[in-house]
C-alpha cells in the first residue's frame, strides 16, 4: 500500500506554524513567509515593529466558538477538531521529532523549539475535507497571555531560516524532502506570513500545502490547504479565514 500524507499531518503543520514556525512581515509587506510541514521553511524578513496590541484572554472555548463560525470555500461549516486529539497530535508531533533525522542538521533544532507551545496558551482547530478537490483545509488559533512570547519565537526561528527553505526528514519509515516558496499574501494582522510547500515522498507521491498566518496582539490564526494540485490561487480564502478571526483579536 501507498503511503499517504494524511490530514493529521495538515493539522501538525497549522499547529507548529502557530508556535513559531515562521517569519513575520508588516501588512504592507511584498512578501511573506510561513512553514508547510512538521517542520519549519522559512524565508528571511525583517522583524515585525508593529506596536503590541493590549493582550486579550480567551479560553479554548471561545477559540472553539470563533472557529465554529466558518465555512471553508465550499460554504461547508468546518469541524471542531476535539481538544484531546490536538493534545495528542503535539505529543506525537514531539516523539516523532526525537527520532527524526533532518538534512540539513540544523532544521531539527528550530523544529524542536518550533514544537513547543508556551505554558498558558489556549488553542483550537478545525478541519474540512473537500472530496471533490480532494483537499484538506485546517483552521488554528491560538492565544498567547504575553503578546510579545510570538514575537520572540519569531525571532529565534530566523536564526535558522535560510538553511530551512529545502530540507529532507527522515521519520517513520517515510522520507519526505520539502520545499518552501514564499507567497505575497497579507492578512489584517500586525504580522503576516504565507507560503507554498511541495512534500515528496520517496515513493514518487507528491501533496502541496498553502500556508497562510496573521497574528494580531495575542492572537495568531493559520490557515493551511493541502492536496495533490494546491496552488497559490488559494491564499485568497485562506486569508479570509484568518482575517475572520483576527478580528476578534
Amino acid at each position: 500500500m501507498q503511503r499517504r500524507i494524511t490530514p493529521p499531518a495538515v493539522i501538525l503543520v497549522a499547529l507548529l506554524a502557530l508556535t513559531g514556525c515562521g517569519a513575520g512581515t508588516s501588512p504592507g509587506a511584498s512578501t511573506g513567509t510561513a512553514t508547510g510541514t512538521a517542520t519549519p521553511a522559512i524565508a528571511p524578513a525583517a522583524a515585525p515593529t508593529a506596536t503590541p496590541t493590549p493582550a486579550k484572554s480567551f479560553s479554548n472555548a471561545d477559540l472553539t466558538g470563533l472557529l465554529s463560525t466558518l465555512k471553508d470555500a465550499h460554504g461547508k461549516p468546518l469541524t471542531v477538531v476535539p481538544a484531546a486529539q490536538i493534545d495528542q497530535g503535539i505529543i506525537k508531533a514531539k516523539q516523532l521529532l526525537k527520532t527524526a533525522v533532518f538534512t540539513p542538521a540544523a532544521c531539527k533544532a528550530l523544529a524542536d523549539s518550533n514544537a513547543q507551545i508556551p505554558d498558558g496558551s489556549t488553542y483550537a482547530a478545525g478541519t474540512s475535507i473537500s472530496a471533490t478537490d480532494k483537499t484538506t483545509t485546517v483552521v488554528t488559533v491560538i492565544a498567547l497571555k504575553d503578546a510579545q512570547t510570538m514575537t520572540k519565537q519569531l525571532n529565534t526561528s530566523q536564526a535558522a531560516a535560510a538553511q530551512c527553505k529545502t530540507f529532507t526528514l527522515e521519520a517513520g519509515g517515510q522520507k519526505i524532502t520539502t520545499e518552501t516558496t514564499p507567497v505575497d499574501s497579507a492578512t489584517d494582522g500586525d504580522v503576516s506570513f504565507a507560503a507554498l510547500t511541495k512534500q515528496r515522498l520517496a515513493t514518487g507521491q507528491a501533496q502541496t500545502a498553502l500556508t497562510v498566518t496573521g497574528i494580531k496582539g495575542n492572537l495568531a490564526a493559520t490557515a493551511v490547504k493541502a492536496g495533490p494540485a494546491v496552488t497559490q490561487q488559494a491564499s485568497a480564502e485562506l486569508t479570509q479565514l484568518v482575517n475572520t478571526i483576527l478580528a476578534h483579536g
